[in-house]
């Protein structure tokens, strides 16, 4: 491009950083933030974006947390995107009350609105921790926000802790009716994640319900849940869904 006369734009050095954040090339990454200062092109905060990002997801976390002073010294402003990459970096640098204070003061004093993904990173954040209270109340803060709402990934972490410290029960099906009140419906992923929490939690009965439910929605279950399914139902001798599972399973066979 500069041997043809045409200068390098901000999207083309954002995509070519990119490229080197994948390769976890991070020394030539700040080679070309220099090169783009010096070319009269400054990074944005999409660059920004990428380069922290990257940076937490190869465990670069002191390094990761140094990209929000070097943005506020170009003079480049953060927007909801980048906020929501930070929470998302100090929450797997263990850094969790400053993530809170960039929601809940940081944040509204940069004038700059939370999205889905925001309170999903800091559920998620809370999950991760086990700090289950703060993250249904982060939960239910995003139910009743009047700039967004829930999807199925918000209550995801919530689902999958259920199972992990053994709340099969109230807890479960609060945030199951919580999800029905949010209109929110169970995707593959999440039909999976419960039915093999259920199996494993020794509540086949319910995950058969689960798995004629999705299947009733025209959700085909994986062969490998099919086939944990199968083998719990089988234990307890329920003799028509073993007939209806391995049918289904036939059937995807033959597909």
């Amino acid at each position: 491009m500069k041997g043809q006369g045409c200068r390098p734009c901000v999207i083309s050095y954002s995509t070519i950083i990119q490229s080197y954040c994948r390769q976890s090339n991070f020394h030539t990454v700040y080679e070309l933030l220099d090169d783009m200062q010096a070319q009269g092109c400054p990074p944005n905060v999409f660059t920004y974006t990428i380069i922290m990002y990257s940076l937490a997801k190869s465990r670069e976390f002191q390094e990761a947390l140094q990209i929000p002073e070097r943005m506020r010294f170009a003079g480049c402003k953060p927007d909801t995107l980048f906020y929501n990459a930070l929470i998302h970096t100090l929450g797997r640098a263990n850094r969790l009350q400053e993530a809170v204070q960039v929601f809940e003061v940081e944040m509204p004093n940069m004038g700059i609105v939370p999205n889905t993904s925001t309170y999903n990173s800091l559920i998620a954040m809370f999950c991760h921790h086990a700090e289950l209270g703060k993250a249904i109340d982060v939960l239910k803060e995003l139910e009743n926000s009047p700039f967004c709402k829930p999807d199925a990934q918000s209550y995801c972490p919530l689902l999958k802790s259920c199972f992990k410290y053994g709340k099969t029960d109230s807890w479960l099906c609060g945030l199951l009716d919580d999800m029905h009140k949010q209109h929110i419906s169970l995707d593959l992923s999440s039909y999976t994640l419960l039915i093999h929490g259920l199996c494993r939690a020794n509540k086949c009965e319910w995950a058969y319900l689960l798995f004629e439910e999705m299947i009733g929605q025209d959700i085909a279950p994986r062969y490998q849940t099919c086939q944990l399914l199968l083998d719990e139902i089988k234990q307890k001798n329920i003799y028509d869904a073993v007939e209806r599972i391995e049918a289904f399973i036939k059937q995807m066979k033959f597909s």
